[in-house]
């Protein structure tokens, strides 16, 4: 069983499909501000939930990240975290709040046999790992795996030095970073070697067609060709985690304001727990792509 965690724009929602076609169970999906606010996370996993019948326990996390204000991706990627053709996912109001996603993923942790396998995947900022981690460390040591879609040993997207996931919570991703848990990262520079272009856009649904375009409309707007896969590239790492290479690293984050507020480091150490994937398969980008294409196909 795994355990999602989301900050929830479309290549969340391009992951937890992924995820689907390859019959991965969740035991569990968390929301939190990020991309954009958590209201909006919430309305497009409810709206995700009644578009394309994806099986999503949902639980509400954190709003804002441990000590900063929330700074959003909504001027790259819209009010909804979504850019699109001019489509969008369906609002369906929420009746109720969701339950609370701290207690409900301890619980997950702390339900596990000593022998059973506990994965996290964590493809937004890591500010409900990180209260995880303060509030029942004996929960968190119970994780086998953490992958997280964040960070860059290169270049940055949000900054000149800092991915998003990074710098939108880095006191959240210190505190993981220094727990010691069996965390794999799926960094920027390994997302940015995996990429879509026109030519390659499958026969979709005409939301998913407008949605997956919208996303490649981020790269042509800025006078690129094709376009980075992230979030889906972290979901394929706990699919076929033996198709990626990686490498032992020590990690770690700037959280001083200042040019590399935000940006990540990693060091080579063959003792740490934690490790960089550093090559993806050659098909990943087919693979991605392909659990959007129609089903009939």
């Amino acid at each position: 069983m795994l355990w999602v965690d989301t900050d929830f724009g479309f290549d969340d929602l391009w992951a937890l499909l992924l995820l689907q076609q390859h019959g991965v169970s969740l035991a569990g999906v968390s929301l939190v501000a990020g991309n954009v606010p958590l209201a909006q996370a919430k309305a497009n996993a409810l709206g995700a939930i009644e578009t394309y019948g994806l099986d999503l326990p949902l639980y509400e996390g954190a709003d804002r990240p441990l000590l900063r204000t929330l700074e959003t991706a909504e001027a790259i990627l819209g009010p909804t975290g979504m850019q699109t053709r001019g489509r969008a996912l369906p609002f369906v109001p929420a009746n109720r709040p969701l339950p609370a996603a701290g207690s409900a993923l301890a619980n997950w942790l702390l339900s596990a046999k000593d022998t059973e396998p506990r994965e996290i995947l964590a493809i937004g900022p890591l500010t409900n790992i990180a209260q995880l981690i303060d509030d029942t460390p004996e929960a968190a040591a119970k994780i086998t795996r953490l992958v997280w879609m964040g960070g860059s040993n290169g270049h940055g997207n949000h900054t000149a030095f800092a991915e998003y996931n990074a710098i939108a919570d880095p006191d959240a991703a210190n505190r993981v970073m220094q727990a010691n848990l069996p965390l794999d990262v799926v960094d920027l520079t390994l997302c940015r070697t995996v990429n879509f272009a026109a030519d390659d856009l499958p026969n979709c649904d005409p939301l998913t067609a407008d949605l997956l375009g919208g996303y490649l409309d981020i790269a042509i707007n800025r006078g690129r060709d094709s376009m980075a896969i992230y979030d889906p590239v972290a979901a394929l790492a706990i699919i076929s985690p033996e198709a990626f290479e990686s490498q032992a690293m020590d990690m770690a984050i700037e959280t001083q304001s200042g040019d590399y507020y935000g940006a990540t480091t990693f060091t080579a150490n063959p003792a740490a727990k934690g490790h960089l994937l550093t090559k993806a398969p050659l098909d990943a980008a087919r693979t991605c792509l392909h659990a959007l294409a129609k089903k009939d196909q």
